[in-house]
């Protein structure tokens, strides 16, 4: 039997960073939406644990995330079952998109099938923390309010109407390297996160669009200017608005029309190398498929 997991890439529709927490960790208000780019990962039975990867960027240990998952898994329930989970990479690495985490969470929700476990979402969820903040978020891939230190997802339903242009620079960002240097005076710009949810509650694409922003974004770009200068275009070219997502360096650029979208795509192109039109996914993307 083998189990597929789509992990689809996840982008921020505000983020703000809050405060540090004294053991280190941040608190976090962000809304965050999944949207039709995916990995897909697949998982079979084993006797022991194997995680591999069609990517060359990625380890195969356990500084992998989805193997931390299987790991995490393995201790909270106790099982001595094993799998074999092969990750095939769509999703750009160290992008701000969720990537990794997003096939932690696919790991989660494959083996929790797989070893017959029967954790609902919210369990998965709380194991997830354990590997990365964004992991509980992606569980659910859906979109959602997230506050806390990750784990506390609130769904909120149907957005309203846009595509999504995302526009990657060449440039990889450690989330970890931004999140270590973050200076909470160095945040420039702080999103207006009930402004973003009564947009989404409305289904009201510009009220939404008018409370969004990434509190990390001008530290991000103060180190990568790429960023500052694919915004730019994205809305010169026609994007009602545009922001980094995550810690970076990805920038995506929103449009109520497909005609627009792919105008703006279109024209993104020619300007920056990994360029994808896409559109946010409904409720019941993550279905899971068994092939016998």
């Amino acid at each position: 039997m083998e189990i597929i997991q789509k992990a689809p890439a996840k982008i921020n529709l505000s983020l703000d960073a809050r405060f540090r927490h004294p053991d280190g960790e941040h608190e976090w208000e962000m809304v965050m939406t999944s949207v039709d780019l995916a990995d897909y990962v697949h998982i079979q039975p084993s006797k022991t644990l194997h995680v591999t990867t069609d990517s060359g960027f990625l380890p195969e240990d356990p500084r992998n995330l989805a193997y931390q998952a299987a790991l995490a898994l393995q201790r909270v329930s106790g099982t001595r079952l094993g799998a074999r989970i092969h990750i095939e990479k769509h999703i750009p690495v160290a992008a701000g998109l969720g990537g990794g985490s997003s096939d932690a969470a696919a790991v989660l929700r494959g083996l929790n099938r797989l070893w017959g476990l029967n954790y609902s979402r919210e369990q998965l969820a709380k194991i997830g923390l354990q590997v990365d903040s964004d992991v509980p978020y992606c569980v659910y891939s859906e979109t959602a309010l997230v506050t806390g230190r990750g784990e506390q997802i609130k769904p909120l339903g149907e957005l309203p109407n846009f595509w999504v242009v995302l526009a990657k620079p060449k440039v990889s960002v450690s989330t970890p390297s931004i999140l270590n240097r973050l200076d909470y005076s160095e945040i420039k710009y702080r999103p207006d996160t009930q402004t973003v949810l009564d947009g989404i509650r409305e289904r009201d694409f510009g009220m939404m669009a008018s409370g969004m922003a990434n509190s990390l974004e001008s530290v991000t770009a103060a180190r990568h200017p790429e960023i500052t200068a694919i915004k730019t275009r994205l809305l010169k070219y026609g994007a009602q608005v545009a922001q980094m997502s995550g810690s970076g360096p990805t920038v995506f650029g929103l449009c109520e029309k497909q005609s627009r979208a792919t105008r703006v795509y279109n024209s993104m192109k020619g300007f920056c190398h990994e360029v994808y039109l896409l559109r946010a996914i409904g409720h019941t993307y993550h279905i899971e498929k068994s092939s016998h």
